[in-house]
C-alpha cells in the first residue's frame, strides 16, 4: 500500500513520536505533543482523519498499520516512542504493536480497551499498556469520594486540565506565593469565583499571579494527573 502524506508543518525536536490511530485519544495526544514542539508522525487508514491534520504540525499519513511496510515507509524506525492508539480492533492493535517492536522502536506504548486486550499487548512485548477509559473512570470515582472534588478534562495521556477547590494550605495566598508551578509542575490558568449574587454563575478571573486565593474559589489548573491529584488531596 502506498502511503499518502497530508501537507503540514514539521516541528523538529530531539524526541520523535509515531502514533498509530487518529481517533479521539490518538488525535488529542498527537496535537498536544506537537504543540509542545515534539516531532510527531500519525498513521491512520482514514484519509479524512489524515486531512484533518493538514494545517497542523503533525505529519499525518494514510496507511494501514497492520502492514509493516506502511510503518517503515512512514519513518517509524527512526522514532524514539511509538503509541498504538487503536482500541476498537484487537487484531489491528496487536499487529501494529508487533510491527513497532520489529522496527526496534525503543519504547512502544499500546492502548487497551479491556484487561484481556491489555494482557495480550503486554504478552507480545508492549513496553507500556494504557487504559484511558478505565483510568478516567477511576479519576471520576476519586472525584466523588474526595472532600475536595476535582473535575478532569484529559488533554493527553497523563496530562489534564482540572477544576479543583482551593486547598487549605493555599487560602489567603497569591498564585505567586502558592508556587504550584515550581513545587508540582502545575499551571493555574484561571480562578472561578462566586459573585455577590449567589444566583449567578461564578465569574472567571484570568490568573495574573497576584490574585489572592479565597476559600470558596475554584482553580482551573493544567499539568500531570499525579500532581493534580496531589493538589486536590490536600
Amino acid at each position: 500500500m502506498t502511503a499518502r502524506a497530508a501537507t503540514g508543518r514539521n516541528n523538529v525536536k530531539n524526541t520523535k513520536v509515531g502514533i498509530v490511530g487518529g481517533g479521539r485519544f490518538g488525535s488529542t495526544l498527537a496535537e498536544s505533543l506537537a504543540a509542545n514542539g515534539v516531532d510527531v508522525t500519525l498513521v491512520d487508514r482514514d484519509w479524512n482523519v489524515v486531512q484533518s491534520f493538514a494545517e497542523s504540525p503533525v505529519r499525518s499519513i494514510q496507511g494501514d498499520a497492520t502492514n509493516p511496510g506502511v510503518l517503515r515507509d512512514a519513518g517509524f524506525a527512526e522514532c524514539d516512542i511509538a503509541v498504538v492508539a487503536i482500541g476498537s480492533s484487537l487484531e489491528a492493535s496487536t499487529l501494529a504493536t508487533i510491527h513497532c517492536k520489529d522496527l526496534k522502536i525503543p519504547r512502544v506504548i499500546s492502548k487497551a480497551s479491556s484487561t484481556v486486550h491489555g494482557r495480550v499487548l503486554a504478552r507480545i512485548g508492549a513496553d507500556n499498556v494504557v487504559y484511558p477509559d478505565r483510568d478516567r473512570a477511576f479519576r471520576l470515582a476519586e472525584s466523588i469520594l474526595k472532600r475536595n472534588p476535582i473535575d478532569f478534562f484529559e488533554i493527553a495521556d497523563g496530562y489534564s486540565v482540572a477544576e479543583i477547590g482551593v486547598p487549605a494550605s493555599l487560602r489567603g495566598k497569591s498564585i505567586i506565593e502558592a508556587n504550584v508551578r515550581q513545587t508540582l509542575g502545575l499551571t493555574v490558568l484561571a480562578v472561578r469565583r462566586r459573585t455577590s449574587d449567589a444566583a449567578r454563575p461564578r465569574e472567571t478571573v484570568v490568573a495574573t499571579g497576584r490574585e489572592v486565593l479565597q476559600a470558596d474559589d475554584r482553580l482551573v489548573v493544567f499539568g500531570p494527573d499525579a500532581s493534580l491529584a496531589e493538589l486536590s488531596g490536600e
